[in-house]
């Protein structure tokens, strides 16, 4: 029985590494690696072993038969992924069933290489793929810092509480924390000034800012940035427990990417569903009582090129509660012709939503394809949307709105910035005019990619940094000087 890769999928690779046929694609040497929603496994090459599904940092992959439910459906989206593709041409008979190649060395450190002294200001995936590349692959010592209390970053405060199959890679980073050679510091705040006390520092700080829609009443209260709504239900502690106000029936969603369908699905979950997650409590007791009946995501573009991905739609589809407003011929069309991405639509409920009228009884989820907001409507909060659409614009009443439109970085004190893309201005992760100093994550190369995309890019900078270190090119430090962590509180 061949073993399946369902939604949880992060994609960093590590079932790639340790399946002895070579059937787990796209490896991180092929094109593809980074541009699919998940890895897939050949049903036709998997000789069952099950070394893939040990090694799974998030429980994604099982045998094939067993899956039931929403996720029979990954049976056959890894099969799908293979038609027409002839990989058992690259599989070798040789014992261990892969070619044999000559030795590559990415890294080459002298033999009386010196500890460095380096420090990783975030605990997300990014800083944590970082640190995990230092320790194991390195004699380095590490300090990790933390502005916040608790360590996890977007693990811990941005992956929604019912996957909670995506968040045990949290267990996997946290095995690291107390390792002999690393220092945790949490609740401190510190920017450019740890160079002075450490060989090297990589910022893998995130990127948390929402990005401006630049519409008329974006501002008026009511109207949340994702980011808010997302750490309200998370339990972050800089959101207040009563920061997401749920009086009102109908909530618009704009963007329409993962987050954007991470925040539609819990705000019309069933509490009783969510009661055994990783929900924060408050956010819990105020869901129990909410009155939202309706969330509208708005996109801009049409089905075809949707910002969501495969297994978040899936998710939300296997819940009857998706809707599609077929208010634009063209997203009808793309649908029945399955023009990328529009084909998985295929089978959703299609509806030419009466705006004019209240939402209807129960909860769903309107999908609003080729639909910009133009203005936010309310004297003192918002209480509508103005939404453009195929004929013209109409108003949507709603008494809440969220922006999932984007994520930027924010400036990191003493180091440059670029507005533009919200990040810091680096190459392969070494930060422009500061020697000594890297980025890794989203400050590095923008809110692009998942959790498993930040393991390249971290090794990419940690690459950069030991170059660096070889050549002479780290900054003597100062020691002594300066760079003391200062408290949160």
């Amino acid at each position: 029985m061949a073993f399946a890769i369902t939604q949880t999928c992060c994609a960093d690779a590590t079932c790639v590494s340790v399946c002895p046929v070579n059937c787990i694609h796209p490896t991180p040497d092929e094109p593809d690696f980074g541009r699919t929603d998940m890895l897939y496994i050949d049903p036709a090459t998997c000789i069952d072993c099950g070394a893939c599904a040990d090694a799974c940092p998030v429980d994604a992959i099982f045998p094939a038969g067993d899956l039931t439910g929403p996720l029979r459906v990954y049976e056959e989206l890894n099969a799908e992924y293979y038609a027409g593709r002839d990989v058992l041409a690259e599989v070798s008979a040789a014992p261990n069933f892969h070619r044999w190649a000559p030795p590559t060395f990415s890294r080459v450190l002298p033999s009386d290489f010196a500890p460095l002294d380096v420090a990783v200001v975030g605990t997300g995936p990014a800083g944590m793929y970082a640190v995990e590349d230092l320790l194991l692959h390195t004699n380095a010592r590490v300090t990790l810092v933390d502005r916040l209390p608790v360590a996890g970053g977007l693990i811990r405060y941005g992956v929604a509480p019912d996957h909670p199959s995506t968040k045990k890679i949290g267990e996997t980073f946290a095995r690291f924390h107390d390792h002999p050679r690393l220092r945790l510091r949490l609740g401190v705040s510190a920017g450019a000034e740890l160079a002075d006390r450490h060989d090297a520092v990589i910022f893998a700080v995130g990127a948390t800012e929402a990005r401006s829609l630049g519409v008329p009443g974006e501002d008026l209260p009511g109207s949340l940035p994702a980011a808010t709504v997302v750490g309200w239900y998370n339990g972050h502690p800089d959101i207040a427990p009563d920061a997401v106000d749920l009086s009102a029936e109908r909530v618009v969603v704009v963007g329409n990417g993962n987050v954007a369908l991470d925040v539609a699905r819990i705000l019309t979950a069933d509490p009783a569903q969510l009661a055994d997650t990783a929900i924060a409590p408050e956010a819990l007791v105020r869901l129990r009582s909410a009155k939202v009946r309706e969330v509208v995501v708005l996109a801009r573009r049409g089905p075809e090129t949707a910002a969501y991905t495969r297994p978040e739609l899936l998710a939300l589809a296997a819940r009857g509660t998706l809707v599609v407003d077929t208010h634009d011929p063209r997203i009808t069309q793309a649908i029945d012709d399955a023009e990328g991405k529009a084909a998985w639509l295929q089978g959703v409920r299609r509806e030419r939503v009466d705006w004019s009228a209240p939402p209807p009884d129960g909860r769903r989820i309107v999908l609003r394809f080729h639909s910009s907001p133009a203005a936010f409507r309310g004297d003192t909060e918002v209480r509508a949307v103005t939404a453009t659409g195929a004929a013209g614009e109409v108003e949507i009443e709603a008494g809440r709105v969220v922006r999932a439109a984007g994520f930027r970085g924010a400036p990191v004190p003493g180091l440059p910035f670029d507005e533009e893309p919200g990040t810091v201005p680096n190459s392969a992760g070494r930060v422009t005019g500061r020697p000594g100093v890297y980025v890794a994550g989203w400050i590095k190369r923008g809110p692009s990619g998942g959790i498993g995309a930040n393991k390249a890019c971290a090794r990419e900078t940690v690459g950069a940094l030991l170059e660096d270190a070889v050549a002479g090119r780290l900054p003597v430090r100062r020691r002594g000087v300066g760079a003391r962590l200062r408290s949160r509180a």
